[in-house]
């Protein structure tokens, strides 16, 4: 037995294998199709840690977030990314056998390793670190359940080396779209509301008084540098803890929740910010 333990774990570090896998996809946390996925691959690498992390419904902007976020910031060595959030809206037509968007693998300049589905924003957050992209020589209509019957399999063959199988050539990234300006992408759950606007891009004073706008709802609040230089009950827009260096915005109700005050909107919703 300990032979076996033994000759595991060495094809495991001979192999690079990943011992940690992100799934990031658009069903929810308790979903039965989150589990099958980790279960799928648990199936294919006993060995490996899947850990899902659930998007909302279609929303590719929040995925792209999501990974970049996991594979740009603290990363970990021989970390693997799977994405999944296929809104099938790349043809508006009847789909043939439940095709949908083309599965595709990135290698970034750190080294991580990200098979997704290519839709909407999936790429646009990694695009200015990816260093190879490529097709991924799977089927891709079918089933209904691509992401557990096809993917998988693709994804742990490309892990285990098997890379002429399974990549095609290089693709152009021009095609992957810019990350839209002045968006949420993603909503935590104390209701902060983070955004696609950059610290770098805003020229404002800490203290400014501004307006932010969404949804024509209005709220009042200030320009901060930290979310808790703000007192009790105010409203901030402040540099947040995702997107590194030049991070990204957050509008952040303090000892509240921002999300509600602004009647709840969802990802992807424009968002405008006013000095006076």
């Amino acid at each position: 037995m300990a032979l076996a333990i033994f000759i595991e774990k060495v094809y495991h570090k001979r192999m690079k294998l990943p011992s940690f896998i992100h799934v990031v996809s658009d069903y929810g946390p308790n979903d039965l199709a989150n589990s099958e996925i980790v279960q799928r691959f648990k199936y294919l690498l006993p060995q490996t840690e899947i850990y899902p992390t659930s998007v909302p419904s279609f929303s590719t902007l929040t995925n792209g977030f999501i990974i970049a976020q996991l594979a740009l910031h603290n990363p970990g060595k021989n970390l693997f990314i799977y994405g999944n959030t296929a809104p099938r809206t790349d043809d508006k037509k009847q789909r043939y056998e439940n095709e949908g968007e083309k599965f595709k693998y990135a290698k970034l300049t750190n080294g991580v390793e990200i098979c997704g589905v290519d839709a909407g924003w999936c790429f646009s957050f990694v695009k200015p670190f990816i260093k190879e992209f490529r097709l991924i020589n799977v089927k891709n209509h079918g089933s209904q359940f691509r992401s557990r019957d096809y993917y998988p399999d693709a994804a742990v063959g490309i892990i285990k080396g098997q890379k002429n199988k399974y990549l095609g050539g290089q693709l152009s990234q021009k095609d992957i779209p810019a990350i839209p300006p002045k968006r949420i992408a993603y909503i935590d759950s104390f209701g902060n509301l983070k955004t696609t606007i950059r610290h770098s891009s805003v020229k404002l004073k800490p203290g400014t008084r501004i307006r932010v706008v969404i949804n024509h709802i209005y709220q009042t609040g200030y320009y901060a540098n930290g979310n808790f230089s703000v007192k009790s009950g105010d409203l901030a827009f402040a540099p947040g803890s995702s997107g590194g260096d030049n991070a990204f915005m957050e509008v952040f109700l303090r000892a509240g929740n921002a999300s509600r005050a602004f009647n709840n909107p969802p990802v992807e919703t424009k968002i405008k910010i006013e000095s006076f």
